[in-house]
């Protein structure tokens, strides 16, 4: 995992030195100080997670003080958020440039899950544990809603015909109690998380299982609750695509 972190931190260093390549000297400057800081704060994530993130440690490590590093990062709050954003940004830009190219959910899932396997520790910090005392700002949660959106768009490509929906999206041979067009009602006033798109119901609820069944199996695997299962969790994961999409023939990209 050492060299995803690494890969990680390089990704955003990078950035951080494109956006600093037209700045002035100092501008320039802070920005490589930014970066550096960033590239220390995910190795201290693998060593020992982001709730013990520490700018004096980071201090340390760089042969600077610690307030010398209050220059450049507020306190620990806004280092976490500019890691989050870095891999919000990142994915995001992944699943936006799988989207322009026509790739429907199956191939969404497949650079949702190159993503995490990249950088596991990126993953779980957007997608783990909460930090403890951490709030993040609104403009993550825009961030995470144009991946939200992204996947919206798939799913209402694959149309009122796709697996598990029957007449009024409901489940085919549902039962009486029809549990799932009663999660479509309720979700229709419960559509924050969507950003406003317009999507009925049943792609809402579409997206929504695409979402927690396919993080539910990248959780597991990149924790390492498979080691030893003896099972090849990649066929999982295609396994679960399959029962969303249906294995052959589903319009998934």
């Amino acid at each position: 995992m050492a060299e995803s972190d690494a890969k990680g931190g390089a990704e955003a260093a990078a950035k951080d030195a494109t956006d600093a390549s037209a700045a002035t000297p100092r501008a320039r400057y802070r920005a490589q100080v930014r970066a550096e800081v960033k590239e220390h704060a995910w190795k201290q994530i693998a060593e020992a997670g982001a709730s013990a993130l520490s700018l004096n440690a980071i201090a340390k490590q760089m042969g600077v003080s610690g307030p010398a590093l209050y220059r450049y990062f507020a306190g620990r709050d806004e280092l976490i958020t500019e890691l989050i954003r870095d891999a919000y940004r990142s994915l995001a830009d992944a699943v936006r440039a799988a989207a322009a190219t026509g790739a429907g959910v199956r191939r969404l899932a497949h650079v949702l899950r190159g993503w995490a396997l990249a950088d596991p520790h990126r993953y779980f910090l957007i997608f783990g544990t909460p930090v403890p005392g951490y709030h993040a700002p609104e403009d993550i949660t825009g961030i995470s809603q144009e991946i939200m959106a992204d996947l919206l768009a798939a799913c209402a490509a694959l149309g009122p015909d796709a697996p598990g929906e029957g007449a009024g999206g409901a489940r085919a041979g549902a039962s009486v109690a029809e549990p799932s067009a009663a999660f479509d009602a309720h979700i229709a006033g419960h559509r924050d998380w969507a950003g406003g798109l317009a999507a009925p119901p049943a792609v809402l609820r579409r997206a929504l299982a695409f979402w927690t069944r396919l993080h539910g199996v990248l959780s597991l695997e990149l924790a390492g609750h498979f080691a030893g299962m003896g099972f090849d969790p990649a066929l999982l994961y295609e396994a679960e695509l399959d029962g969303l999409l249906g294995p052959e023939g589903m319009p998934g990209g």
